[in-house]
């Protein structure tokens, strides 16, 4: 058993280094957290290969594989040419394009349709008696050499600036569809003058969004300057709103930000919008931190404006997401505990009446009212 799939391993591991799914993994890195092109690349290569092994050689006669290869390619440079648009498909905001993990695992899933990796999964599968086996090493292959390349973008990610990203995301993903569309077209179907109309139209297409996305940042309208301004002007009002629940040096003496859970909170908030960075990566133990007795009316506010906000926005819902570290802050105040908000408003608002009735009142009403104008 562990034989098995430790040659699956390597083979993978081989085969896989330098290749397209390594270089495309260092380009989401660039664009998502490291945990979630993990997780997308682990959820698309499971399904991926464990098709082909559970199926076997019948998937193979049941749909050709030139024809799943031209399929993917077709969508690796609709993929990349999606790259460049501010459409809501692929419409970034701040770190984010739609569901990080299942954009991930999607591409993963499709750009490994027909690959070597896939029919190498198939072979093995069918010459092993563990399968499952097989299906564990074929993933864990391609996890280690995509992590490899994540590493690396999520180091370079922060340097390169977004317009960058965009375009380096397009040409990656457009060049590798074109190789798989020309290795797997019919030849006959392969011409001068059709392959001069093909490269004539995707450099058109490119270079007419490029020029958009120049155009929108020259004058300041890109959709990712709008969710930064909004994420940066509701810092700045959460951060306001906090140092008026402070209590203040009168009771506290000098606030430093250690021991005291809005002490804190507003310096994280301070911390992300100097460095224009609103995912906080810490260790701090924020329930262990003291809670004073603040004025619940204005907790109740701050919470509310941050549940209000976040609908709005949709912004994301990474623990490490400052407004979702500040949110934890306050249910910490008003609750004593975290309140689950992946379920949506209507049950977080029932939880937090559950926990406590009175302050769980007092927050509904406020989202509420805020709702309503």
């Amino acid at each position: 058993m562990l034989k098995e799939m430790l040659k699956a391993f390597f083979l993978i591991f081989v085969a896989e280094m330098g290749d397209k799914t390594q270089i495309i993994a260092m380009t989401f890195a660039t664009q998502y957290l490291v945990k979630d092109v993990l997780l997308g690349v682990v959820f698309g290569i499971l399904l991926n290969h464990g098709i082909a092994i559970a199926l076997g050689n019948f998937l193979a006669k049941v749909i050709p594989m030139n024809v799943i290869q031209i399929i993917a390619g077709v969508i690796f440079v609709v993929f990349g040419i999606m790259s460049l648009s501010d459409g809501t498909a692929e419409e970034v905001e701040d770190k984010k394009i739609m569901n990080p993990i299942l954009t991930v695992a999607l591409t993963f899933f499709i750009g490994e349709l027909g690959d070597k990796t896939q029919l190498t999964a198939m072979t093995l599968a069918s010459e092993s008696s563990y399968p499952s086996f097989v299906l564990i090493g074929t993933t864990l292959g391609m996890v280690a050499t995509s992590a490899i390349g994540i590493f690396i973008g999520s180091k370079i990610g922060d340097k390169i600036p977004d317009l960058a990203i965009k375009i380096v995301s397009s040409i990656v993903f457009i060049l590798f569809g074109t190789i798989k569309l020309f290795d797997t077209i019919p030849k006959e179907f392969i011409t001068t003058i059709n392959i001069l109309l093909y490269f004539i139209g995707i450099l058109g297409i490119e270079i007419f969004l490029i020029t958009r996305l120049i155009s929108q940042r020259k004058f300041g309208n890109s959709p990712i300057k709008q969710a930064a301004s909004a994420l940066y002007e509701q810092t700045k009002n959460l951060k306001e709103i906090l140092d008026d629940i402070c209590l203040g040096e009168n009771q506290c003496g000098h606030c430093e930000g250690i021991g005291c859970l809005i002490g804190y909170t507003r310096s994280i908030l301070e911390k992300a919008r100097n460095s224009d960075n609103y995912y906080i990566n810490d260790t701090v133990d924020i329930e262990s931190l003291d809670k004073k007795s603040y004025n619940n009316n204005k907790v109740v506010q701050a919470l509310s404006i941050i549940i209000v906000d976040s609908i709005k926005n949709n912004w994301d819902k990474n623990e490490n997401f400052v407004i979702n570290k500040v949110r934890t802050s306050l249910e910490l105040v008003l609750f004593g505990e975290k309140v689950d908000a992946s379920r949506g408003l209507k049950e977080y608002l029932y939880d937090a009446k559950m926990k406590n009735k009175v302050n769980g009142l007092l927050l509904e009403k406020a989202v509420l009212n805020l709702l309503e104008r």
